[in-house]
């Protein structure tokens, strides 16, 4: 098979995109879009990871994002295990969702707001499970 360059079809003779022999530029391929919705379900996936133990009656964290150009916007909502250090846990899943997003969806993260939804008290589910039993 005979690849035609540049320079074999003439001067100034431009080739296609598609010929053979050339070789398109990344930004010349076209376009991807990451549906907001995506994104929220690798931040959500993020926060999980960041978590090391969820309480046992806690729903699992929800995402919301706003997607614009290559900048994702996240707010988690979680519920955390009381007592415990509440802004080292901020903290990790905010490092975590930052991080991720970046790596998988390939977008600039600058704002992660968690939201403590909810504190499960580890005396107060002791206390009804005494009561159970």
């Amino acid at each position: 098979m005979t690849h035609v360059t540049g320079e074999l079809a003439g001067a100034g003779a431009p080739l296609r995109p598609g010929s053979p022999g050339r070789t398109v530029a990344p930004a010349e391929r076209g376009g991807l879009r990451i549906a907001d919705q995506v994104v929220a379900k690798i931040a959500a996936q993020a926060a999980r990871e960041a978590l090391d133990v969820l309480p046992p009656d806690a729903g699992p964290p929800r995402a919301t994002v706003v997607v614009h150009h290559d900048t994702a916007r996240v707010r988690i909502g979680l519920e955390l295990d009381y007592p415990s250090d509440i802004g080292a846990q901020c903290a990790a899943v905010r490092r975590q969702v930052t991080q991720r997003v970046r790596t998988l969806a390939g977008m600039e993260v600058p704002e992660v707001a968690v939201q403590v939804e909810r504190l499960h008290s580890a005396q107060a589910r002791g206390a009804a499970q005494g009561r159970t039993q």
